[in-house]
């Protein structure tokens, strides 16, 4: 499993540290940017280089951060086949992988203990996600409602 990551100005020190994290735990990491501290970035540029490259492959996972992780969750979520969700604590992220299937998470670098985003991060990545039948008609729901979405938008 490949783990992209993104992140504005205001995520990039907690995308640094998780990079590394990751990379110490085995993962392969790939950094969709900013790969420097720039004040001026924009959070969807890379919000969209994830989604983008997780929708490939759906065994793969991303990971967005901004300030909040509203801008880069609502980014994500544009791309047909993301299902982001932003974390709050670990059992949030937990019902988010085993529920509801997300492929990619948000972090907030302003809000969450850096310590507790390390520890939603594993959850993310470890939990299967429970292929309940109620789950999966809920996920088949969602993907018919973006295939009627995505085929308007034409």
């Amino acid at each position: 499993m490949k783990v992209y990551v993104g992140a504005d100005h205001r995520g990039f020190a907690l995308k640094e540290k998780l990079k590394d994290w990751l990379s110490e735990k085995g993962y392969t990491v790939v950094d969709c940017g900013n790969t420097v501290h720039d004040p001026d970035d924009d959070y969807p540029d890379f919000a969209s280089a994830v989604a983008k490259n997780v929708r490939k492959n759906h065994e793969d996972r991303g990971i967005v951060i901004c300030g909040s992780a509203m801008g880069v969750g609502i980014t994500a979520n544009k791309f047909k086949g993301i299902r982001c969700g932003v974390g709050i604590n670990v059992e949030d992220v937990h019902h988010g992988r085993d529920h509801d299937d997300i492929n990619v998470l948000g972090l907030s670098s302003d809000y969450v203990d850096p310590e507790v985003s390390l520890e939603m991060t594993t959850m993310f990545l470890e939990t299967p996600f429970n292929q309940g039948e109620r789950h999966v008609r809920r996920l088949k729901k969602i993907e018919k409602i973006e295939s009627e979405v995505f085929k308007a938008r034409l």
